[in-house]
């Protein structure tokens, strides 16, 4: 039997399928009576899930990145889905089909590439080239680069994220830089390639999306700074001569600023042109991409609004009559 996806539960469906769990609390009722609730996701998206009269014994069976076979019903509540589920049971990795449930980016990632390497190939600075190079002709930063997601949760969180994260920013830096033709253009690029290069080694990503020890520890900021550095000694080989110190401190701003204020994470404000512009369209491809996945994967059908999302701190309008128009009736997002 075919399995059935998240994006094709309904209320009142019966849920009795093998999902991944990422994410698992203890909690109490009103009454005080512990439950459990899980994210329960594959890779069509995620749902909730409510297990009453359950506690700490029931949750030490199994742990964020286990499968688990479920059982349960179907319910709309307060605008979204969620399972209230009757059993539980861990299930092996090795029975599972794992493409099953990592969500993978709609775009092909040979073509994500292609446009890539044609965004770098166009440098024009022969020193950042070379370091383009250098970054692209490394076997395991290329291989992580195209499978990485650019986020757990929050944005582009699918095998090849980054990879898309990344080229879309390139798409609109080129597209804008003749409205600014005073930004160095090819610096512009190439700090948008390494922004978030340090992700490769921040995230996991093999089985369920989640940090690394180094990401927890360190974050992608400074790896990517270590990403940096490894690759710049290794231009000489190519150029025969170093990467000028004023190129790389630049790049170096631009990695470490790219987050735009202190309270997001930036350890300096962006203090150049290009980081200044690097942040903005990063901004911007994020939050763009947030409300994409709002209204693609909102699978409160009767309503013309997504439920609340208290990251972003609103409901978005689906419109149409019958709230699909970024739906399958729509073929907007599609």
């Amino acid at each position: 039997m075919s399995r059935r996806y998240v994006d094709q539960l309904r209320d009142g469906d019966n849920l009795d399928d093998v999902y991944l769990v990422t994410d698992k609390q203890v909690r109490a009722n009103r009454n005080g009576n512990p439950f459990l609730l899980l994210e329960l996701r594959d890779r069509t998206g995620g749902i909730q899930a409510r297990m009453w009269n359950a506690g700490e014994p029931q949750a030490r069976g199994f742990a964020p990145g286990d499968f688990l076979h479920a059982t349960g019903k179907v319910q709309l509540h307060q605008g979204a889905l969620q399972v209230i589920l009757n059993t539980i049971d861990r299930v092996e990795a090795q029975k599972v089909e794992l493409t099953d449930f990592l969500p993978h980016t709609e775009q092909s990632v040979p073509k994500l590439m292609d446009r890539l390497r044609g965004h770098l190939g166009r440098l024009g600075n022969p020193h950042l080239k070379a370091l383009a190079e250098c970054f692209l002709s490394d076997d395991a930063f290329s291989r992580a680069f195209v499978t990485c997601p650019a986020g757990v949760k929050l944005h582009h969180a699918t095998v090849g994220g980054l990879l898309e994260h990344t080229v879309s920013m390139m798409d609109a830096a080129d597209r804008l830089h003749p409205l600014y033709p005073w930004v160095d253009r090819d610096l512009l690029l190439m700090g948008v390639f390494l922004h978030d290069a340090g992700k490769v080694r921040e995230l996991t990503y093999t089985r369920a999306f989640g940090y690394s020890d180094e990401g927890q520890l360190v974050g992608h900021l400074a790896i990517g700074l270590e990403l940096l550095t490894e690759m710049a000694a290794k231009v000489p080989d190519l150029t025969g001569e170093p990467v000028p110190r004023e190129l790389l401190l630049r790049l170096r701003h631009m990695i470490l600023s790219h987050h735009g204020t202190l309270e997001w994470g930036s350890p300096r404000l962006p203090m150049t042109p290009e980081a200044v512009l690097l942040h903005l369209i990063d901004s911007v491809d994020t939050r763009m991409n947030q409300v994409y996945r709002e209204l693609k994967e909102d699978r409160n059908n009767p309503s013309a609004w997504t439920p609340y999302n208290p990251n972003l701190g609103r409901r978005f309008y689906k419109g149409g009559a019958n709230g699909d128009l970024y739906g399958e009736g729509g073929g907007g997002y599609d």
